[in-house]
């Protein structure tokens, strides 16, 4: 994919609900408040539990903040239920990887084989392995639905739609922290509404 056709500030995201492995909907754009919809790996991804344990400490910040997260990743609903039942923000299944598809996330060998990923994973599989004897977390399938080669992608969408900040990740460790997606709702709150349309279907 070329960065050109790339969603980033200026693109407009079509309003649609997302169903969250519980049922629950979630819409993006939310109409409301910001929404940083981010794009994980598959379930039970130790880079993915760490991180999002992270956004899971500081969640309420986040939500005074103006923002909602929808967390995708690209396994199946059932498969996910049992990794993010915990989680405080809306999980969405998408193992058909459509919505990978129209916000341009792929998956390259290069997630893991970065190596800006190498101490990250390390750390990720050796708290992961930790949390999993204690019976704290589940163990990834041994295969992952649509393989272990993700790279994360974080969008912050307007209510209005229109693509605020977006990142795509270089590796399976290279995310918003918390810190930027505040840092980021706060200059989105201040700025104009973006103006140009996504051609994406």
């Amino acid at each position: 994919m070329n960065a050109s056709d790339r969603l980033g500030p200026g693109s407009v995201v079509p309003a649609r609900e997302l169903e969250s492995v519980t049922g629950a909907p979630a819409l993006v754009p939310d109409g409301e408040h910001l929404v940083h919809l981010q794009f994980r790996r598959f379930a039970g991804c130790p880079i993915c539990n760490l991180h999002l344990r992270s956004v899971v400490r500081r969640h309420d910040e986040i939500e005074a903040a103006g923002v909602r997260e929808v967390v995708v990743f690209h396994s199946s609903a059932g498969e996910l239920r049992e990794h993010v039942a915990d989680l405080p923000f809306a999980v969405v299944a998408d193992p058909r990887k459509r919505l990978y598809a129209e916000f341009g996330v792929e998956a390259v060998p290069r997630a893991l084989l970065h190596p800006r990923a190498w101490w990250p994973l390390l750390r990720a599989v050796t708290e992961g392995t930790w949390r999993i004897a204690r019976k704290l977390d589940r163990a990834p399938a041994g295969l992952p639905e649509n393989g272990r080669f993700g790279l994360p992608a974080d969008f912050l969408i307007a209510p209005d739609g229109g693509v605020a900040a977006a990142k795509y990740g270089e590796h399976a460790n290279d995310q918003w922290p918390v810190d930027e997606i505040l840092a980021r709702a706060a200059e989105s709150y201040g700025s104009a509404r973006p103006v140009r349309t996504s051609t994406r279907a």
